[in-house]
């Protein structure tokens, strides 16, 4: 593979993906938000099924769902894009989405759960996965009063990074980057007794090997290990697409977690207990996950 030089790639491409993305984003900010979410469907379905990426995703769905046939994997993929580009066109109006208003664009339930952390006085987690806009769990917990300190991954190029920032500014809490930095930041995060959000969907080389869809896949523990360290709460919380720019919430009743005193063994049970609710979800409604992570590597 050709390895672009770090200093073209800095001086070079990074301001021209920065531009790109700062134009974008403006394009879709200056739309409402039910045309922003439109248009951004439309482009990410027309473009997103040719690039050689789209591969991965039918590949997943062929292990994931042996029994659907290629013209029903090749449609999830095709709305796969489409939620996907909504994600992306509906993030600059976060602002605008008031979760818990009776006659907006979301309906909310398990907020009892959400009111439950935020009273108990103690650390908490939430997690959820890369479903519909997954952006909404975190602004539901902000305007119920619980802000949430979110791992992510850091982008490479700065300026990028600085517009992810900003579009995030309607969600309270810390941004956490993943690594042994922010790894440290957790640990800090719940002694003060704050409450975390994390997507643990994603495939991690050095995680532990847990059942996904009847396989093993590279599971990160941090989740588990966390929940047994500070004794919290884990609760599970999904976005549903209803249509266009209209979801539902749900938060789920805390999970009750697995203790038996092997520790080990109860980080891989209750990372089980995460990946079978994960899963559950997946099942629902295929078409809004994100496909596109390596999570069955060969």
């Amino acid at each position: 593979m050709l390895r672009i030089p770090r200093p073209i790639n800095r001086y070079l491409i990074h301001p021209v993906e920065a531009a790109t993305a700062l134009v974008v984003y403006s394009l879709f900010r200056i739309l409402p938000l039910d045309w922003a979410s439109a248009l951004g469907g439309l482009l990410a379905r027309t473009v997103g099924p040719l690039l050689p990426v789209s591969e991965r995703a039918i590949k997943n769905l062929s292990n994931a769902f042996p029994e659907k046939l290629p013209a029903e994997i090749n449609a999830i993929v095709r709305a796969m894009w489409d939620n996907l580009g909504r994600v992306a066109a509906e993030y600059p109006h976060l602002s605008e989405i008031d979760v818990y208003d009776p006659d907006g664009r979301v309906a909310t339930s398990g907020v009892e759960y959400v009111d439950l952390l935020r009273e108990d006085g103690a650390a908490g987690i939430f997690f959820s996965g890369h479903i519909a806009n997954w952006e909404i769990v975190s602004l539901g917990a902000t305007q119920r009063g619980v802000p949430l300190d979110r791992v992510y991954r850091q982008a490479n190029n700065r300026l990028v990074e600085w517009l992810y920032h900003h579009g995030r500014a309607a969600v309270e809490g810390a941004l956490i980057p993943k690594g042994a930095a922010g790894a440290r930041l957790l640990l800090k995060s719940l002694t003060a007794g704050k409450h975390l959000g994390m997507l643990i969907d994603q495939k991690m080389n050095d995680g532990i090997p847990v059942k996904f869809f009847g396989r093993d896949v590279m599971t990160a523990p941090a989740l588990a290990e966390l929940a047994l360290r500070f004794d919290c709460p884990v609760v599970p919380a999904r976005v549903v697409r209803l249509k266009g720019a209209r979801f539902r919430l749900e938060i789920e009743p805390p999970l009750n977690l697995i203790r038996t005193g092997d520790h080990q063994a109860d980080v891989a049970a209750i990372m089980g207990q995460v990946n079978a609710v994960i899963e559950r979800w997946v099942r629902d409604t295929p078409e809004q996950w994100l496909w596109l992570h390596n999570r069955w590597p060969d």
